[in-house]
């Protein structure tokens, strides 16, 4: 494989932050397939998704990969009416990222940043490096002092049968 060289690599090298590059195999199709591929615990991964309300406000919620978003924990949080997952369509042209490559570092200073602290738990977490084939594992405490979120629980609690 090739040398591998984003704008989210550099970001990392300017801060002086230390990460490890695991390459893919293959192009990830999922959270749970880059997971199995860089040989991490799925809850590792930073899931970011990009929220938005009815005035255009935006916003960046990151949990477990596994996990799932409770929109309305984000909207109470920011104080906005009503939130909604933005579409696939347009989550590359909000982010410049393809939907599955976007991480805190790549809309810091764009947008608010909320992270679930249930990644607390883990020492390193894997975000994307902005390439669909390789993922980049730092330290949770770099991650957060890098991009400065909001902490928050804005997980989906699970349904109970």
């Amino acid at each position: 494989m090739s040398e591998i060289d984003t704008p989210i690599l550099s970001i990392l090298r300017d801060a002086n932050i230390p990460h490890r590059i695991l390459p893919h195999q293959r192009a990830a199709t999922s959270v749970l397939d880059a997971a199995e591929q860089r040989g991490v615990n799925p809850d590792q991964m930073v899931k970011s998704m990009l929220l938005r309300d009815m005035g255009g406000v935006l916003a960046l919620a990151c949990l477990p990969g596994t996990a799932s978003v409770d929109p309305r924990k984000v909207r109470d949080i920011l104080g906005c009416r009503r939130m909604t997952c933005a579409d696939s369509g347009h989550v590359q042209s909000i982010t410049g990222y393809s939907p599955g490559m976007v991480t805190p570092l790549s809309v810091m200073g764009f947008m608010p940043i909320i992270i679930d602290p249930s990644l607390e738990q883990y020492e390193f977490v894997n975000i994307s490096s902005g390439s669909p084939m390789a993922g980049v594992e730092l330290k949770f405490s770099d991650l957060v002092a890098l991009c400065s979120p909001t902490v928050a629980d804005i997980r989906r609690e699970a349904k109970e049968d």
